[in-house]
């Protein structure tokens, strides 16, 4: 029965759009057809990747300090979590942490921050870092501050920001169950604001939050329907002093298959293995991006990362090789 899962994958690359009931099929299937789906998968994959895996770094500008009761969230106003919680980095910090993600031979680097949206201020300061890194590095830039006001999209467009992050996180059916002190629609408008000034729109979600299976797939489509350039999908690490605290939904074959079905039905995006990949992949990380072609290196927001050696090793196990392709050049930009 496996073996339909590479027909399909044939017809995908074609140009044939998955259903929702063949997308259920595909988060639902058999164990035993595990590794017929990742072929199928790799398969999209290769036709609109090859073998290049594009590198991410976050840079947690901003921690805790939230308004918002995200019920996944150590930094939300509900969570009694231990975690670091500061204003802002100065500049020189921000750009400090873009040498390190150059380093390290990222291609984009995020700047993250807490909180329900940023003020004209933390953006103004945000677009002064963007410009030396840009100068200075050639990074792509990603920046993610929450829900944006009328005005700040532009300034950060001009500064030469590349892309924003603003992710749905869950189904529009289950999101209540998630969050209340903003709605499904707020994520949307936002991410629809950004792609309205040229920013390539990144938003993806949150698997393991009680959510059903057919949540997944709705997330899967919603995702298709904005058309975002980026999809990171994380695997919920429950983080204790959350009211999720506690939750383990997921095994690593069933994070694969999540993995597959995103492919299945965004063939051309950037599917991101992002946080929560180490402890619910766990071994099986290597396979996810037969899948996947993006990851995460270091530290995620308030929660380690694998160390980013051995995601270079894992790499070069595989045979896959860094995608460059999006790294602007500096000397290039000098001549």
């Amino acid at each position: 029965m496996g073996v339909k899962w590479v027909e399909l994958a044939n017809k995908v690359i074609e140009g044939y759009e998955v259903s929702r009931d063949e997308a259920l099929e595909i988060i639902q299937s058999s164990d035993d057809d595990l590794l017929l789906l990742l072929h199928g998968a790799y398969q999209i994959r290769k036709a609109y990747y090859g073998r290049d895996v594009k590198l991410n770094m976050i840079m947690n500008t901003k921690s805790g300090l939230c308004p918002e009761d995200c019920g996944y969230c150590s930094q939300s106003s509900i969570s009694s979590a231990p975690i670091p919680k500061y204003k802002m980095l100065d500049k020189n910090s921000i750009i400090e942490g873009a040498k390190r993600a150059a380093e390290l031979n990222v291609g984009t680097y995020c700047i993250v921050a807490s909180g329900r949206g940023p003020s004209d201020k933390e953006v103004d300061h945000v677009v002064d870092a963007v410009r030396e890194i840009k100068h200075e590095y050639g990074l792509k830039v990603c920046a993610c501050l929450g829900i944006l006001k009328e005005g700040q999209a532009e300034k950060l467009k001009e500064a030469g920001v590349d892309r924003y992050n603003h992710n749905v996180n869950t189904s529009r059916k289950h999101h209540e169950n998630i969050t209340t002190t903003h709605t499904y629609d707020d994520r949307i408008h936002t991410i629809e604001k950004v792609k309205r000034v040229g920013i390539s729109p990144c938003s993806g979600v949150i698997v393991g939050m009680k959510e059903s299976r057919e949540d997944v797939v709705d997330m899967a489509f919603s995702l298709k329907e904005l058309d975002a350039d980026s999809i990171p999908v994380n695997f919920l690490h429950a983080i204790d002093g959350t009211p999720l605290q506690g939750t383990k939904e997921l095994d690593p074959r069933y994070c694969l298959k999540v993995l597959a079905l995103f492919r299945f039905v965004n063939p051309s995006k950037e599917i991101r293995i992002s946080g929560g990949r180490e402890v619910n992949l766990r071994s099986l990380q290597p396979l996810g991006l037969y899948a996947a072609n993006s990851i995460f290196v270091g530290d995620y927001l308030t929660t380690e990362g694998q160390e980013s050696t051995k995601d270079h090793e894992m790499l070069k196990d595989l045979g896959f090789t860094i995608d460059f392709s999006k790294k602007e050049s500096v000397m290039n930009e000098s001549v």
